[in-house]
């Protein structure tokens, strides 16, 4: 018989240098993810002297500090479950910003099959996931379970009402030597190895929906659903992106800001620095949001650089702490507390820290200020916000 248990891993890192910043991000729309390509983050590290790359362009870094957050200086911008079990039940970590795309998910079935509406699925199979690898968070099955039970509950069936099967999978990706070597300068060149547009490792249910062994699977919403609706052989039932409620649109998002709090609370200069680099990355998209969809569309699971944008131009692409960013965050936390993927509680707005990002818009609002002041002072002129009522 052979053994489901997962093999032994570690995770390894490079010795601490706060001279150094790594960065990580996911393959989701993100001002990172746009700035990997612009390299202004770079620049404003450079200003303060200090080396600001990607996390796997040291050969020391293995993947896992992207889940674990086991490297004090690393800034991950990336989906939300990770690092809510980070906070959680690994490390005190400091919620810096969120992005939100709402997303929500989508039930997929064969395109051929006589399944039209939730209510077709009482008693059929539904697929979930579950990854073997203990060293990380289970993402894929806490958004599959999230989005499940919600289409269920919104057409008044529970999980009762149908037959949720289980598949567990490897996830060991992360441990393969062609994925550790040579390393990266930039996230993009993963991507590069990988047809991860088309790599069912990424949809590790949709084979078994084609087969026959399951009658329905979660997907998210434009991210996949539209790669999967072109094959011809697969539609939606469910979208619940299309709902006017927004709190059930929380799918491994919103995409979150993180740094370790010993960053934060050691060298807050680090950290303003990234951050101005995400609010002038940010406004740039939001003006640019086109250029800013094909940049994006080399690492995301869009259909295409036409389907990013339409899937990014209602986004809001500077990162905010808002009042519906932070409650979609707790949705996103409590769920997982009350269906066990996270041990312990915590309070997101202690998370949070917003004085980051106050800081860094400070400061770039200061600098545009005294860019466009040489054209009209004899010598330019400073901007002290400080204290100082504007308009």
């Amino acid at each position: 018989m052979t053994s489901t248990a997962a093999p032994e891993r570690r995770s390894t890192t490079v010795p601490l240098d706060w001279k150094e910043v790594w960065f990580t991000n996911c393959p989701m729309v993100s001002a990172n993810n746009i700035d990997q390509e612009l390299g202004w983050c770079r620049e404003e590290f450079k200003k303060i002297g200090v080396e600001y790359a990607y996390f796997r362009h040291a050969p020391e870094n293995n993947w896992y500090p992207h889940y674990i957050h086991n490297l004090d200086n690393l800034i991950r911008f990336g989906g939300l479950y990770p690092p809510i079990h980070v906070n959680a039940d690994i490390r005190r970590t400091v919620l810096l910003g969120a992005t939100w795309v709402s997303e929500g998910g989508c039930m997929a079935v064969r395109a051929r099959d006589p399944f039209f509406r939730m209510e077709d699925l009482k008693g059929k199979k539904i697929g979930i996931s579950k990854s073997l690898n203990t060293v990380k968070n289970d993402w894929w099955r806490i958004q599959e379970h999230m989005g499940i039970e919600t289409m269920l509950r919104l057409h008044d069936l529970t999980m009762d009402d149908i037959e949720l099967v289980e598949f567990p999978y490897p996830d060991d990706w992360y441990d393969k030597p062609e994925m550790l070597v040579p390393p990266m300068n930039n996230p993009s060149e993963l991507w590069m190895r990988r047809d991860h547009k088309h790599d069912l490792a990424f949809r590790p249910l949709e084979t078994a929906l084609l087969n026959g062994t399951v009658d329905a699977i979660y997907t998210q919403s434009k991210v996949f659903q539209h790669l999967q609706e072109a094959t011809g052989r697969i539609k939606m039932i469910e979208d619940l992106s299309r709902y006017p409620d927004w709190t059930i649109q929380v799918a491994n998002t919103p995409a979150v800001i993180t740094c370790t709090e010993v960053m934060a609370d050691e060298h807050p200069e680090l950290v303003v620095a990234y951050m101005k680099a995400m609010v002038k990355v940010g406004r740039w998209a939001n003006d640019n949001k086109r250029a800013a969809a094909y940049i994006l569309n080399h690492q995301t699971f869009y259909r295409d650089a036409e389907d990013t944008y339409q899937g990014i131009k209602d986004v809001d692409m500077v990162p905010s702490l808002s009042a519906q960013n932070l409650e979609c965050i707790k949705i996103g936390k409590d769920f997982m507390v009350s269906h066990g993927y996270i041990h312990n509680d915590f309070d997101v707005d202690e998370w949070a820290r917003p004085e980051f990002l106050e800081k860094a818009a400070e400061e770039v609002l200061a600098e545009e200020w005294e860019r466009r002041s040489w054209s009209k002072l004899p010598a330019g002129g400073g901007l002290d916000v400080e204290g100082t009522r504007l308009g």
